[in-house]
């Protein structure tokens, strides 16, 4: 998988893609990260990206014309039936989910816009495949939400993970059902002892017992 990020900031992804699980996927050609100076495409040439709004307010907002640019270089270096999935920073897109990473991993190529300052000329809505947000704050800025996005995405893909089924059987992976209690020695720590039915050796128990915890019967 490609992921192809337009930011004002590259610099911030380069320490916390370098190292563990997406390092590895990185040095293993599990997964590729581009990463574009976003000034590349500006207006002026000062580098500028961002201009006053329009009927006033506070804030810059990012131009249209730049992110248009952006997207229509990136686009055209694929072959038509691998065109990417576009996709914005927003705070008032869509709330990210597990759901939404599996779906995401279906894809071959991604490009990630990464917002800042006020936000966005409302235009560039119409130049995505869609709008995400993490949750319900704000941030300084979409570069956060897109490693939450690329880090949610890659540890779905096959053979990232040592065990492709420990992407499976995990939290929200099933209707957004939180993942059932585990533990592991000592078997009595602190006068709190594990479970005894994970200590019978009853399989089917001790199944039926993690499907009760997944649901919230416990």
């Amino acid at each position: 998988m490609h992921f192809d990020i337009i930011t004002l900031f590259p610099e911030m992804f380069k320490s916390p893609f370098a190292n563990s699980i997406i390092g590895r996927a990185i040095k293993n050609k599990k997964i590729k990260i581009n990463l574009y100076q976003m000034r590349q495409w500006a207006w002026n040439s000062y580098g500028a990206v961002d201009d006053k709004p329009y009927g006033g307010g506070v804030g810059m907002l990012i131009r249209v014309d730049v992110i248009d640019r952006a997207i229509k270089e990136l686009d055209s270096r694929f072959r038509e039936n691998d065109k990417p999935r576009i996709i914005l920073t927003s705070a008032r897109g869509k709330k990210f989910t597990q759901a939404d990473a599996r779906r995401l991993s279906k894809e071959k190529n991604i490009i990630i816009i990464c917002g800042h300052y006020e936000g966005f000329d409302e235009r560039i809505s119409k130049l995505v495949d869609e709008e995400i947000s993490i949750g319900d704050y704000v941030l300084t800025g979409g570069e956060l939400p897109a490693m939450v996005i690329i880090d949610c995405v890659t540890r779905l893909l096959p053979g990232i993970l040592g065990k492709d089924k420990s992407s499976q059987e995990e939290s929200f992976s099933e209707n957004g059902l939180i993942e059932y209690s585990q533990y592991t020695r000592p078997a009595e720590y602190g006068g709190v002892k594990v479970p005894e039915i994970l200590l019978s050796g009853d399989p089917q128990k001790i199944k039926e017992w993690q499907e009760k915890q997944k649901n919230g019967w416990w």
